[in-house]
């Protein structure tokens, strides 16, 4: 029986290829999403992945998600914080509503899910946690305050976490991808995506697929001496 891996924001995007790749591995994987209903569907249909809808943003929509999810699936042993959104603005034209859902959805909901899973995990000895940042979150980007913040709150979380956690055999680590072929850049320019892409060392986007792989090396029994760690995956546009 594989381990059973929860991934929030998990049926679209970067999302979407690390549930395919943890179910690939052998994991039992169930995927929460909040809005998207004919994308999960979708996605259910196509890779027979149990999907479970809240707004990971809600400490008790989280609470009784889990639960759902425990009861359907199993206790949650690998738990991959992937849910977050964007909504840019050069910080003098942000407005309060812009600040407050990108810091429920990127940042809140990492307390949200974690803490009604880390007792058991403590408990059974046994707990990956891998929380999905951003290299944005590392070096800053103009007009994302709100979304730099709240992916560097991720990390420092992970951090902090891992020094409480190590003991216990859970690891806690991070992932800060740089620019990736999602549907997220679908609208921008060609002007802007030359831009971007101009700045990436090795010339190209990544694939979510590449993101995934990281996902299943932190995930693994194996890595159990790696906690605390921040894992860059963005063609070498910014090395700290």
């Amino acid at each position: 029986m594989g381990r059973v891996a929860l991934v929030t924001g998990g049926t679209r995007g970067i999302g979407a290829a690390v549930s395919k790749a943890l179910k690939g591995a052998g994991y039992n994987v169930a995927a929460s999403y909040a809005g998207n209903d004919d994308a999960a569907q979708a996605f259910k249909k196509e890779t027979k992945i149990p999907v479970f809808k809240w707004d990971v943003g809600d400490a008790t929509a989280c609470e009784q998600g889990i639960v759902s999810v425990e009861n359907e699936v199993g206790p949650i042993e690998v738990l991959v914080n992937n849910a977050g959104i964007s909504r840019d603005a050069m910080l003098q034209k942000m407005s309060h509503d812009q600040w407050e859902q990108v810091m429920r959805t990127d940042l809140d909901s990492v307390f949200n899910m974690t803490r009604p899973v880390i007792n058991n995990m403590r408990e059974r000895g046994f707990g990956r946690i891998i929380n999905i940042s951003s290299i944005n979150g590392q070096k800053g980007q103009l007009g994302l305050t709100n979304y730099c913040a709240a992916k560097a709150g991720m990390i420092g979380f992970t951090r902090a976490l891992a020094l409480e956690s190590a003991r216990k055999g859970i690891t806690v680590n991070a992932i800060a991808p740089g620019y990736v072929n999602t549907e997220l850049l679908a609208n921008v320019s060609e002007d802007v995506m030359k831009a971007i892409v101009g700045q990436i060392p090795v010339g190209r986007l990544g694939e979510a697929d590449e993101v995934a792989r990281c996902v299943l090396f932190l995930a693994a029994d194996e890595a159990a001496w790696i906690t605390g760690s921040t894992l860059n995956i963005h063609g070498g546009q910014h090395m700290d």
